[in-house]
C-alpha cells in the first residue's frame, strides 16, 4: 500500500472490515469517527476528500487513487499484456488488483499485511511477504511465473530520515530479488521508491537483469510528494 493510501498509523488488523465499500473502504465511517483520531489521520482524511483524483476513484468504483498511478504506467510503458500472470506486494486496498484484471490479466495474486476485500478473480492473501514462505504460496496461488512483479509496499516512517531510508531500500531489495527470481524472460517489475533515495545497489542489479530501468512519476502521485516508481522491463 501507497504511503499516499493510509493514515501514519498503520496498524495489523485482526478481521476484515466492516461497512464501507470497495471505492471508498469505509470513508464515510471514517469521517464519522474522524474526531477520535489522532490529528494525522484527520488530516489524511481532509486531503483524500479534497483530493480530485480520490474523488474520481469514488465515482469510478476504484478501491483508491493509485489505480490511476498504474493506469498512467501502462499507459505509457504497455506493463499489463493480455492474458498475462501478475503478483501485487501489498495490494491492499486493491486498486493495482482492479487494475490488472480490468486491463486483461488472466491471473492476479496480491498480497498484503492489511486483509483485503474480495475481488473477483484474484486470490488475495493476508501476510507479511518478508515472512518466510510466502514467496512460494505467491507462486503457488498464482499457477505459473509472472509476467508483471508489482510492489507498492511501504513501511511506517519514524521520523529519523536514515533509518526511513534503509527500511525503503530493504523493501526495495527483497521485492527486487523476488522479481527477479520469479518473472518470465521479457517480463517486468515496478516498485515504489522515493526522489533523492539512494538506490544505487538495486539500480545496478536491475540493470544487469532488465534492459531497461527507468524512474517515472505518475501524475496522479499527490503534488509536493517525493514519491517515484522505479520500471524495469524485458527481463533478460
Amino acid at each position: 500500500m501507497s504511503e499516499d493510501e493510509k493514515p501514519a498509523e498503520r496498524r495489523r488488523m485482526v478481521k476484515p472490515p466492516t461497512g464501507g465499500t470497495a471505492a471508498g473502504r469505509g470513508m464515510g465511517q471514517k469521517i464519522k469517527t474522524a474526531d477520535k483520531k489522532s490529528m494525522s489521520s484527520q488530516q489524511w482524511i481532509k486531503r483524500q476528500l479534497a483530493d480530485p483524483w480520490s474523488e474520481r476513484a469514488r465515482a469510478e468504483g476504484w478501491r483508491s487513487r493509485a489505480a490511476f498511478k498504474l493506469m498512467q504506467m501502462d499507459d505509457h510503458l504497455g506493463l499489463i499484456k493480455p492474458g498475462c500472470r501478475v503478483i501485487d506486494l501489498g495490494a491492499a486496498p486493491g486498486g493495482w488488483v482492479q487494475v490488472a484484471l480490468d486491463r486483461g490479466a488472466k491471473a492476479v495474486v496480491g498480497v498484503d499485511l492489511l486483509p483485503i476485500e474480495h475481488i473477483a478473480g484474484a486470490e488475495l492473501i493476508q501476510a507479511d511477504f518478508t515472512h518466510a514462505g510466502v514467496d512460494r504460496q505467491l507462486m503457488e496461488a498464482l499457477g505459473g511465473a509472472p509476467d508483471l512483479v508489482l510492489s507498492d509496499m511501504a513501511h511506517n516512517t519514524i521520523g529519523h530520515r536514515q533509518t526511513d531510508h534503509l527500511k525503503i531500500i530493504a523493501l526495495i531489495e527483497i521485492a527486487a530479488d523476488f522479481a527477479i527470481r520469479t518473472l518470465k524472460p521479457g517480463g517486468a517489475f515496478v516498485t515504489k521508491n522515493f526522489q533523492g533515495g539512494n538506490a544505487g545497489g538495486v539500480l545496478a542489479r536491475l540493470r544487469e537483469e532488465f534492459e531497461t530501468v527507468k524512474p517515472f512519476k505518475p501524475e496522479a502521485s499527490r503534488k509536493g510528494s517525493s514519491e517515484v516508481y522505479l520500471v524495469a522491463t524485458n527481463r533478460r
